[in-house]
C-alpha cells in the first residue's frame, strides 16, 4: 500500500433520512432558540444545561447509541446531520457535549454492564456532563509523562495528583481521567490506566482558571486519596493508553473542527461586496477549504460506522480544521479592516471573540506537532 492509500478517505453520500433528520433538527432548533437568551458567539463553547436537556429530552443527544441506553439506534452519519445544525446555529451544547462525543462510546466498550446504566441513559438525556482528565501540570502535550497515580486498596484504588485545562471541570458530574497505575516502566505508554471519577469524591479539589477570554470554563482538578471503586476502571487496568488513543478519535474527527469559526465566515459573506474581486477570491477559498474539511469528515463518520479505524485520517482533519479557523479572524481583518473600526457590530462582536478564541484552536484535542508526528509515524516517515 502507498501513502496515498493509506490516507484515502472515501466519499459519504447523503440520504432522504439525513435530509429529514435536517429539516427536524432544524425545526427544533428554530422553536427551541428562539424562546433563550441571546447567546455570544462562542460555537460548541456555550454552557447551557437547560438547552441540553431540551436536546436530550427530544432525543437529539446519543442518538446512535442502543435504545437500552437511552438512545435510538440511527446512524452515525444522521449523527453528523445534527451536530452541522447544532453548530451552524451557534447552539449552547458545551455543557453535553464531551459526554456525548467521546465519553459515552468509550464507557460503552469498556465500562461494566452496571456502570453503563448507571450513567449513559442520563448523558442521552442531557442530564449527566463530563469533563476529561488527560492534561498535567508540567507535561505540557506529553500525555505518556503524567504522574497522577492510582493505588489499589481493598474494593478499589486512591487517586493523587493532579489534571490542568481540564474544561468545565467545575460543572461535570464526571470525569475520565487517564493516570498512571504501574509506575517506573520503561514503556511510558504502559501502566495507564482509565477511570470514571464521580466529581463529588472526596479528596477532590476543583480550581476554575479564567482565560483570556474571560471565562472560567478551564480548571485544575486536585486528587488527594479520592477513592474509586473497582467498577470504575474502564477497561483493564494498564492498557489506558490504547484506549485514550481510541477516544481521541472521537474528539478529533468531527464538525466541531472547523465549524468553531463559522459564524464569522457568515458575517464576512454577508457584508461581502460582490464587486470587490478580492473579497470573492479569498472567500471563495475559505467556502471550498470548509467544503473539502467537511467531506472528509463525512468520511471519517462513515469509517466509523463500517468499524473502521480513522485514527490517521482523524489526524488530519484536526490540524487542517485548526490552520483554517486561526486563519479566518485574519482573513476578516484583511478584507474587513476600515469597518472593524465600528464598534458594536455583529462583525466587529464575532472577529473580536475568534481572534483571541482561535489561539487555542491548535492546542484543543492535540497540538499541531503531536498530531503532525502522528500522520509522519503512520505513514512510515519516521
Amino acid at each position: 500500500m502507498d501513502i496515498a492509500d493509506s490516507i484515502k478517505i472515501n466519499p459519504a453520500t447523503s440520504t432522504s433520512a439525513q435530509s429529514e433528520v435536517r429539516r427536524d433538527i432544524r425545526h427544533f432548533l428554530t422553536e427551541t432558540l428562539a424562546a433563550m437568551p441571546p447567546r455570544a458567539v462562542r460555537s460548541w463553547g456555550e454552557y447551557s444545561a437547560e438547552f441540553s436537556s431540551r436536546l436530550g429530552k427530544a432525543g437529539w443527544i446519543g442518538m446512535t447509541w442502543p435504545k437500552r441506553y437511552g438512545g435510538r439506534g440511527r446512524p452515525m452519519l444522521e449523527r453528523f446531520v445534527v451536530l452541522e445544525e447544532l453548530l451552524a446555529a451557534g447552539a449552547p451544547v458545551s455543557a453535553h457535549w464531551v459526554a456525548e462525543r467521546q465519553c459515552g462510546p468509550l464507557l460503552m466498550r469498556y465500562a461494566t454492564p452496571a456502570l453503563c446504566e448507571a450513567i449513559l441513559p442520563g448523558i442521552a438525556r442531557g442530564e449527566v456532563f463530563f469533563c476529561i482528565g488527560l492534561s498535567e501540570p508540567d507535561s505540557g502535550s506529553d500525555l505518556a509523562s503524567i504522574r497522577t497515580r492510582a493505588d489499589k486498596v481493598d474494593g478499589g484504588w486512591l487517586i493523587n495528583g493532579a489534571k490542568i485545562w481540564t474544561s468545565l471541570a467545575a460543572k461535570a458530574h464526571f470525569m475520565s481521567a487517564l493516570v498512571r497505575t504501574t509506575p517506573g516502566l520503561e514503556n511510558r505508554h504502559a501502566g495507564l490506566s482509565q477511570f470514571v471519577v464521580d466529581m463529588r469524591s472526596e479528596g477532590l479539589t476543583v480550581r476554575t482558571i479564567k482565560n483570556m477570554l474571560g471565562s472560567d470554563s478551564f480548571a485544575e482538578v486536585v486528587f488527594d486519596n479520592v477513592f474509586v471503586p473497582d467498577d470504575n476502571l474502564l477497561g483493564q487496568a494498564g492498557m489506558g493508553w490504547e484506549q485514550v488513543t481510541a477516544e481521541l478519535t472521537f474528539e478529533r474527527s468531527g464538525p466541531d473542527r472547523y465549524l468553531s469559526s463559522i459564524s464569522l465566515l457568515t458575517e464576512m459573506l454577508d457584508h461581502a461586496n460582490a464587486e470587490d474581486r478580492h473579497h470573492t477570491v479569498e472567500l471563495g477559498r475559505l467556502v471550498a477549504e470548509l467544503s473539502n474539511l467537511r467531506a472528509m469528515s463525512r468520511g471519517i463518520g462513515h469509517m466509523l460506522s463500517e468499524g473502521k479505524d480513522p485514527r490517521l485520517a482523524t489526524s488530519n482533519v484536526k490540524d487542517l480544521g485548526a490552520l483554517l479557523e486561526q486563519r479566518t479572524p485574519e482573513i476578516a481583518h484583511q478584507l474587513f479592516g476600515t469597518e472593524l473600526r465600528v464598534a458594536g457590530s455583529s462583525l466587529v462582536r464575532t472577529q473580536s471573540h475568534l481572534t483571541q478564541a482561535a489561539v487555542a484552536f491548535s492546542v484543543r484535542g492535540g497540538t499541531r506537532e503531536i498530531l503532525r508526528g502522528i500522520v509522519a509515524k503512520g505513514l512510515g516517515l519516521r
